[in-house]
Parts: structure tokens; sequence; C-alpha cells
């Protein structure tokens, strides 16, 4: 038995059966975790993209405009002058955060936001925006201390690419698992190399496997983000990443539909008829196929994505998530399935790779 195998502690399934659910919903693990309800809240550590800095493109992955789905890159700085999304590393300064804004303040922000606070609210911050294993290792170290400061946040998630996971960033991230529950979110999208290319991701499976083995010999808590409905991919295509990631050892997987917003390639090729955005029946079916192969152990961080109205392309109906969810929901009980339903019952070698299709 491997050091990987020897650490993972599988989550149980039985509380979200239990509460008659369909899939193990974040809010279930949550609660199971922390005995309370939690809040994640996006903050912004100031981190680029190698995909976007010009260490590998400038213009990113297809469907990426970092201001529509990064709240903070929406903010303008404090004296009033309007940001645009910075095309480089991860900023020394604390105070040039998110156009200067500390992760202290954005807290702050997020939390008098949501108003009315409950005296044992306690909430996750989550680095979103950017790579946030990208740069400065003692920047990134100063980021995340600061958001653990707070008394009412009890873990941190980070998002980021997997071929930004040196083993100096992972050692940091170890050591900050050592003082808060934390979990590494590394966007995936796909197992699919030949559509990692078509997306312009810059980098294939292989970065991921090799990120995901690290982060479980330091005993990190690893999450995928998974795309479902990519250009060129068939829902046999969709399965086998399903397939592929249930042999896993993996906390978490947040998937979502393919969307497009403004000012990407992803729009012009929806506007050139190259690209069709899935329907809602379309996705509910492919999302349900998806969450039944997946082990019962793995929390589900959402069911859909969206971007804010003005810079939503399509399709409309992801602003809706509540109907999604109920979309959802209704169709796993119109099959009388549920997560984790057809998924296989052993955990196979982390190094395993999908089918390929030569083209």
């Amino acid at each position: 038995m491997s050091s990987i195998d020897r650490e993972f502690c599988p989550l149980s399934s039985s509380a979200w059966r239990a509460a008659g659910l369909s899939y193990h919903s974040l809010n279930c693990f949550y609660r199971q975790q922390f005995g309370t309800k939690v809040w994640k809240l996006s903050v912004d550590a100031g981190c680029s993209c190698p995909n976007r800095d010009g260490t590998l493109a400038t213009l990113g992955c297809i469907f990426c405009d970092p201001e529509s789905f990064s709240p903070s890159r929406r903010l303008p700085p404090p004296h009033g002058e309007m940001g645009r999304v910075r095309q480089a590393l991860c900023l020394d300064q604390t105070a040039q955060r998110s156009g200067g804004h500390s992760i202290a303040a954005q807290l702050d922000a997020a939390i008098a936001r949501r108003g009315r606070q409950h005296a044992n609210e306690r909430f996750v911050a989550y680095f979103q925006p950017g790579s946030n294993t990208y740069g400065p290792t003692d920047s990134l170290r100063a980021a995340y201390l600061e958001a653990i400061a707070r008394p009412e946040v009890v873990g941190l998630a980070i998002g980021t690419r997997p071929d930004c996971a040196s083993d100096e960033i992972l050692d940091v991230l170890a050591e900050i698992a050592g003082k808060t529950w934390l979990i590494v979110e590394f966007g995936v999208q796909t197992v699919h190399d030949r559509t990692l290319d078509r997306i312009a991701r810059g980098h294939h499976y292989d970065a991921f496997v090799d990120a995901y083995r690290r982060c479980r010999q330091r005993g990190l808590n690893v999450g995928v983000h998974v795309i479902l409905g990519l250009p060129g991919e068939s829902c046999e295509d969709m399965l086998e990443t399903a397939q592929t990631l249930a042999n896993l050892e993996l906390h978490s997987v947040k998937p979502h539909n393919l969307y497009a917003v403004k000012n990407t390639v992803l729009a012009d090729q929806v506007a050139a008829g190259q690209v069709r955005l899935p329907e809602l029946a379309e996705y509910v079916g492919w999302l349900v196929d998806f969450l039944e192969r997946l082990p019962g152990r793995f929390v589900i961080e959402r069911l859909c994505g969206d971007a804010p109205r003005d810079y939503l392309v399509g399709p409309v109906w992801c602003l809706n998530k509540a109907g999604v969810r109920r979309a959802v929901d209704a169709e796993f009980h119109r099959r009388g399935t549920w997560q984790g339903c057809k998924a296989a019952g052993s955990l196979a070698d982390a190094s395993q790779t999908p089918r390929r299709t030569v083209e």
C-alpha cells in the first residue's frame, strides 16, 4: 500500500443519503465537517495565470474572462481608477492585492454583503481569481495566513492549475493545512488531451496526475473542476472523464455547464455557429449520468456555473440555479438513481490515464 493509500480517509456517504439527497452536496459536507452553516467567500491574492501572462499564452483558455467569474476583478481600486486584470505574477505587497484590497478587507466586504450574520456562521476563504499557487511563495503564504487569522474562517480553498503546483508551494500548503482545513482545487475540465488542446488549456491531463499525486503524498485534499459540454466532446467522452476521476482519491468535484461570456474566443465561436451551447434538459441528462458514476464520498461543490448577466452570452438558463437544482433532483427521481449508484467499488492506481482517441 502506498503512502497515498495510507493517508486517504474516504468521506462517508451516509449523512447525505440519510438526509434524502440525491448527491453529496457541499452544504451537507460543511455541516458534517464543521457542525454549522459554512459559506464560501471569494478572495483575490492578485495572481495571474501562465496562460495569460505570456508564459504559455496571453488570451487564456477559450472560455476565460477573469472579470466574468471573479467578483474582485470587477471592483475598482480604492482611489477610483478602473482596474483591469493584471498581466503579472502574484503581487508582492498585501496592499496591492485585488487592486489594493487586502485579504482581510475583502473578507470584511464579503461578509458585509451577506447581510445579517448569525453568531455561529463560519466561512471558507476561497482563493478564486487567477492561479493561486502561481507567484512568489512568501507572498502567497502571507495571503493564506492573513485569511486564516480571522476567527470566522474555518478553512481555505485554493483554486489553481495543475501546471502551477511546484513542490515548494505544495509544501507551504501542507504547512497551512496543519493549521486549518484546506483543499486544493485544480481546473482539470476534462481528461481528454485533444479537448484540452482545443480549448487552449496549455497543459494535458498528465499534468494533473502529477500534481494530484504530489498533493496526496502530502495529505492534501484535492478537488477538481470539470466542464460538461466542451466543444467536440460526446456523452461517452464525458462519462470517460467521470470514470477516470472516480478511480482517484478526490475530496470533491465541481462540475459546470459550458457557458460563454463576452470578449472570449468561445463567444466568437458561438456567434459563428462553430460551437453550440447545451440546452437545460441536455445538460441535466449529462450531469446526472456523470454523478451516477462518481463515488458517494465525493463532495459535489455545485451543479452548474454562470456569469453576471452583463457578461453572459449564454445559455441564459444557467442564471436560474434553483431551477437547475430542481431539474437535477427531478431527473434523479425519475430514474430512481443517486450519486455513485453506477460507480465502481474500488480505487485504481492514480496514474491510470483515460483511453485516447487517435485523430
